[in-house]
């Protein structure tokens, strides 16, 4: 028999809240995480507010002396999966450590290190450039430095693929645990790419909202005046380990990691296909994977980026796969609250539906005012709805066509 995975564990580091009960505090309440950003100039900018971590005190999670040897995506995912490690209530006395893996997700890695350090090549010359410059800013750095603080030895590495970098992550840790290559793996996402070359980067593209006077509604997937994403960074950690595993260290278990399904649009570099033909192959492979019916799902969190092109198609795709049940299933993006993590979107987006899931509550997609012909399902408005969650799909589309989809279950024995 297959085995099967659970979630034990989870830490987060997001725009609405440090931890998981500041995090579930401003899911309930609807909070957005946006605001004019205040640490460098963005007067020449389209857009000049994004969803940025507040209060983060890194040297509560990391050691002082390695604080200035990770650029800020590793800071956070470290400090999200120290979060998670503790939450599991994993004795890593009694574990045998290369049984642990990690594998995590970003989509760009240390931008702000490579930003910082081209500034001291123009002005002061090669020499100066910092020895830790490469380590730093190299996507596997994340899961490198939590090996080596905990001493796993398991599988260990980074996956990138834009903004289904984490789904992808968690899709693969799933799989390991599967085929039995390990017992536990950290796995989930991180980013932190707000800084002027990633925002400049973004307004050329013309892909962000440009709702300067009122950034707190800018993020408003599925709403018919959307006008693009609003950058967000942080991460979300989780623990998954085999049911075996967890049952035997009497662990907590918050949910079930059921199913995973990949595709590529094979279209765009960055517009979705709009026929969504991939995107539907990816939620249909990953319901398959999970041994469930189409019947089952009762919740989806949605891509929802609040761009155009993105949740037409998305919403089109949903009811591609599901039929005329997609209008009796709540949709709902939690990105209209955080922002877009990029390549650590999908990774907090896991930790609020298991959390969701856990509490009997569905988040909601703030700021929704104006219906959207094209986008006609049910996007649970403005407000949680008390609901129970028994099983989920949570979607990530990427720059590049990538689709990733995972589905998750109220655990039962």
């Amino acid at each position: 028999m297959r085995k099967r995975i659970v979630i034990t564990g989870i830490g987060v580091v997001t725009p609405i809240g440090i931890g998981n009960a500041e995090f579930t505090k401003a899911l309930k309440e609807g909070k957005s995480g946006a605001s004019s950003i205040e640490y460098f100039d963005t007067s020449a900018y389209a857009t000049r507010f994004a969803a940025v971590v507040k209060n983060f005190e890194p040297e509560k999670f990391i050691e002082k002396k390695k604080i200035k040897k990770m650029a800020k995506f590793t800071q956070f995912g470290f400090a999200a999966a120290k979060m998670a490690v503790e939450d599991s209530g994993l004795d890593l006395f009694k574990e045998d450590l290369s049984r642990i893996g990690i594998i995590t997700g970003t989509g760009i890695g240390g931008l702000d290190i490579i930003e910082e350090e081209e500034q001291v090549l123009l002005a002061k010359g090669p020499r100066r450039v910092s020895p830790f410059l490469i380590p730093m800013i190299i996507t596997n750095m994340l899961p490198g430095e939590i090996a080596i603080n905990y001493g796993f030895t398991g599988p260990n590495y980074a996956v990138t693929s834009a903004c289904a970098s984490a789904n992808h992550a968690i899709g693969d840790a799933l799989r390991l645990l599967r085929d039995g290559d390990t017992d536990v793996i950290i796995s989930g996402g991180s980013e932190s790419a707000i800084v002027p070359l990633g925002l400049a980067g973004f307004c050329s593209m013309k892909a962000l909202s440009q709702r300067n006077d009122d950034p707190k509604t800018a993020s408003r997937p599925f709403d018919k005046n959307r006008d693009g994403f609003v950058m967000g960074e942080g991460a979300g950690i989780v623990v998954l380990e085999t049911l075996e595993h967890a049952l035997n260290r009497g662990a907590r278990i918050y949910a079930e990691l059921a199913g995973y399904g990949a595709s590529d649009d094979a279209y765009h570099i960055t517009a979705p296909d709009p026929e969504g033909k991939a995107a539907i192959f990816a939620m249909e492979k990953s319901i398959n994977d999970a041994g469930v019916s189409k019947d089952e799902v009762d919740y989806i969190n949605a891509h929802g980026t609040s761009t155009a092109l993105n949740d037409k198609t998305e919403t089109f795709a949903i009811k591609k796969v599901f039929g005329d049940k997609a209008y009796k299933i709540p949709v709902s993006s939690t990105k209209s609250m955080t922002g877009h993590l990029l390549g650590g979107a999908a990774g907090v987006e896991l930790a609020a539906t298991v959390i969701g899931m856990r509490e009997g509550f569905i988040p909601p997609t703030i700021n929704y005012e104006t219906p959207d012909p094209d986008c006609d399902l049910d996007y649970v408005p403005n407000k949680i709805r008390e609901q129970q969650i028994t099983c989920a799909i949570s979607n990530s589309l990427g720059f590049g066509g990538h689709n990733a989809t995972i589905v998750i279950k109220k655990y039962v024995k």
